[in-house]
């Protein structure tokens, strides 16, 4: 059975509310565990997140959950929860985070392990494995109560009013720059290695010179590779060209072709094969998939180079592993193209972030209303937000000041007399001089891993951006606390002080 944290204390183990950690050190993990100690001792709050994390529970095959009473235990949600918020929050991969959690002496206090009874370590796929328990869901609903814990150590008074700022900033997925013939290429090896290692498993012909095969293919690549449009003079000489380039991009899709249909022939095979497996039979979908990305880059491919034809942008995929990766360009200096998703956030002024949405094929002004929308849900008293022109459109301005007090979006474009008054306004003018603090809170989102994201998937890359934004509230609760407790000291008597 999975426990959130096991209820029996072992032999040496240290209570987390006793665990020291250093108030004057500037690293980023002892503000992490000092917010995640703050969850586990404010008991409201503790049972909260207690009460959530009891939904982290695997999934089968079929999609249906684990039972929570039968089979062996697994991890704690707890130990999953400090280990997913210390990945993001130190932006490490999974062999860094497996080091920390065997050898790090106050992370492991606050995994519930005894300093020197205590020899238990984590395997890498077990971290792996847990960690994807999450959902964006659960992770949103802890975010919420942790940013409720810091409102009410910050707020003056339970009716202050929350004042937000709004921004969206690229996530970059973890892919190669994409040409259609490269991403051919990935199509291709894929397909051979799957047929080649489902026929090595039932002992079929057609594959035993796969990797031969592989580098021959490349050969096909490396030569479009080297080509390149001639600018000489001469007509005949740049037509000649041409016609080289035709002639190379037509045998590597006549190679490309003949792999696939070799590819189905062994797909066929499979399925009459009495020895095969459902395992076997599963991984032909996933080179079903991959035939299908084949064959999309084979038609773009024959329909730019030898028909003379411009792709569409929405046709275009721009990698075959990432699919939901997204051409983004945003006009910054240096930066001619971004390929990953937008994510859009909305920060408070305790530098809390309330909300955050994954932009899939979306604008700024398509989320804008419904970011209000969200973070009004989870903290009613939002009353004022300012955004970027980007986010403007006439219809999102009048359904905001339905919502809001004060909405500090400037218009684009041409501006009549009232919207110069509306800017001019001393509140509008405030908000818009807070408005560039979001920069930093984008800045350390990306210090907490959100440069680039590794997960596959986009269940994956919304899994992470949440767990980034987590450990980010998880941070900057632990700062609030270490703040308050130095003030705390700084304010007893010196008598006190010299008695303790």
């Amino acid at each position: 059975m999975r426990e959130v944290m096991k209820r029996q204390a072992e032999l040496g183990e240290l209570s987390i509310g006793s665990i020291v950690l250093d108030p004057k050190s500037r690293d980023d993990i002892p503000k992490l565990l000092v917010g995640l100690q703050y969850i586990y001792l404010n008991r409201e709050l503790r049972d909260e997140v207690f009460s959530i994390l009891q939904e982290v529970i695997p999934r089968l095959a079929d999609g249906k959950k684990a039972s929570d009473t039968l089979g062996r235990p697994g991890m704690e949600q707890w130990k999953i929860l400090v280990l997913g918020v210390v990945r993001l929050g130190l932006d490490a991969d999974y062999d860094r985070l497996q080091e920390l959690a065997n050898q790090h002496k106050t992370l492991r206090q606050m995994l519930g392990h005894a300093d020197w009874y205590d020899q238990q370590t984590y395997e890498l796929q077990t971290l792996k494995d847990n960690l994807r328990l999450f959902t964006p869901e659960i992770l949103g609903r802890i975010n919420t109560a942790v940013v409720r814990a810091g409102h009410a150590l910050l707020k003056k008074s339970p009716d202050e009013v929350l004042r937000g700022r709004c921004d969206s900033f690229v996530v970059e997925t973890d892919v190669h720059f994409p040409t259609d013939t490269n991403l051919l290429l990935d199509a291709v090896r894929k397909i051979i290695e799957f047929s080649a290692q489902i026929s090595d498993k039932l002992s079929l012909k057609g594959w035993r010179q796969s990797r031969y095969s592989l580098r021959q293919f490349k050969k096909l690549y490396r030569k479009i590779q080297r080509l390149r449009h001639s600018t000489s003079q001469e007509e005949s000489v740049r037509q000649a060209r041409i016609q080289e380039i035709r002639e190379a991009h037509q045998d590597y899709l006549a190679a490309a072709v003949g792999y696939l249909g070799r590819a189905r022939e062994t797909r066929i095979e499979v399925l009459t094969t009495p020895a095969a497996s459902l395992c076997d039979v599963a991984m032909l979908s996933e080179l079903d998939g991959y035939l299908v990305h084949a064959e999309r880059q084979i038609d773009q491919i024959r329909r730019r180079v030898l028909q003379g034809e411009v792709i569409p942008h929405h046709e275009k995929v721009f990698s075959i592993f990432a699919p939901h990766t997204e051409w983004i360009v945003k006009g910054k200096a240096g930066v001619p193209v971004e390929l990953g998703l937008r994510v859009c956030i909305l920060e408070d002024q305790h530098r809390f972030l309330l909300h955050h949405q994954v932009m899939e094929k979306q604008t700024d002004d398509q989320v804008a209303l419904g970011m209000v929308e969200q973070s009004q849900t989870r903290f009613p008293s939002l009353r004022a937000v300012s955004f970027d022109k980007g986010f403007h459109s006439p219809s999102n301005r009048q359904a905001l000041e339905e919502r809001l007090e004060l909405v500090a979006l400037p218009k684009k474009g041409r501006h009549s007399m009232a919207d110069r008054e509306r800017e001019t306004a001393p509140a509008f003018l405030k908000a818009r001089r807070k408005h560039s603090a979001v920069e930093s809170a984008i800045n350390g989102l990306e210090h907490f891993g959100l440069d680039l994201c590794p997960d596959h998937g986009i269940k994956g890359f919304k899994r992470y951006v949440a767990m980034a934004v987590l450990a980010r509230n998880i941070h900057r609760l632990g700062v609030v606390v270490r703040e308050r407790n130095a003030r705390a000291k700084s304010t007893v008597p010196e008598p006190q002080k010299r008695a303790a």
